[in-house]
């Protein structure tokens, strides 16, 4: 069952928005030679704890850290650590789910480690238009699958792969709420947009194919073919007109 939120209930995502796009834009400090991706995740749980929220990542079905970090061919749901450096030429994904009150934002970047080839910047980059297109389709009246459409269609144009194995999805009380949201399929599918829902639209893309693994730690997600992978993701409010996204 698709939620529509209320009033009341969409202020405190908004809530949780501001303070997870505030997070995402000061997280571009951290991306030098030399951070090891535990520092990461020191800064962002004393972030949100300060304006009185809660990094909802933390134990969600024992995840032991308060947000993921994924670093080149590893596509979601890496864990920071001591022992993870980062080097030139890096490139880092970082997704964080901020909660306020018992409601929740959900928004990731990608950003390049010094000097990063120009594919991956090409990579970074076309996962972000990716989202932008799918947005013109996220409007009341319109079929889920006509966001999922356009970002593969973005996507692909550009040479890369869509992964298959993990989607975006509605939220709000809960992290993961229906619908889930592909980032691939044919136009005019699904259930129709209306006013009130709120979903996390999250392109995750590969410089080659699409097949992931995932490693011993039951959580970090790779490239089967050690490719590089990118992820964007905003939190996304559909409204009567344009999209709100709460996340930047």
């Amino acid at each position: 069952m698709i939620i529509i939120k209320s009033k009341q209930e969409l202020e405190l995502m908004r809530e949780a928005g501001k303070v997870t796009a505030l997070i995402l834009r000061e997280l571009e400090q951290f991306m030098k030679p030399g951070v090891a991706t535990i520092e990461i995740d020191r800064f962002v749980e004393k972030t949100v704890k300060e304006h009185g929220m809660i990094a909802a990542e933390k134990g969600y079905c024992g995840y032991p850290a308060s947000i993921c970090v994924s670093v080149n061919d590893e596509v979601v749901h890496g864990i920071p650590s001591e022992d993870r450096i980062l080097q030139d030429g890096d490139i880092v994904s970082v997704d964080l789910v901020v909660e306020h009150k018992g409601y929740m934002a959900d928004a990731a970047r990608t950003y390049g480690v010094g000097n990063i080839s120009e594919k991956a910047k090409r990579l970074i980059e076309t996962a972000e238009r990716a989202f932008f297109e799918g947005m013109k389709y996220a409007k009341e009246g319109n079929r889920l699958s006509d966001i999922s459409h356009a970002i593969q269609s973005v996507v692909e144009g550009e040479g890369f792969g869509v992964i298959r194995d993990f989607v975006g999805h509605g939220i709000g009380r809960d992290m993961h709420e229906d619908p889930q949201i592909p980032n691939h399929g044919k136009a005019g599918k699904g259930p129709r947009l209306q006013r009130g829902m709120t979903l996390a639209v999250e392109p995750m893309i590969c410089e080659g194919d699409w097949e992931v693994d995932v490693l011993l730690d039951d959580w970090t997600a790779v490239t089967v073919d050690g490719g590089l992978s990118a992820h964007y993701e905003n939190t996304v409010v559909i409204t009567d007109g344009e999209p709100e996204l709460l996340t930047l």
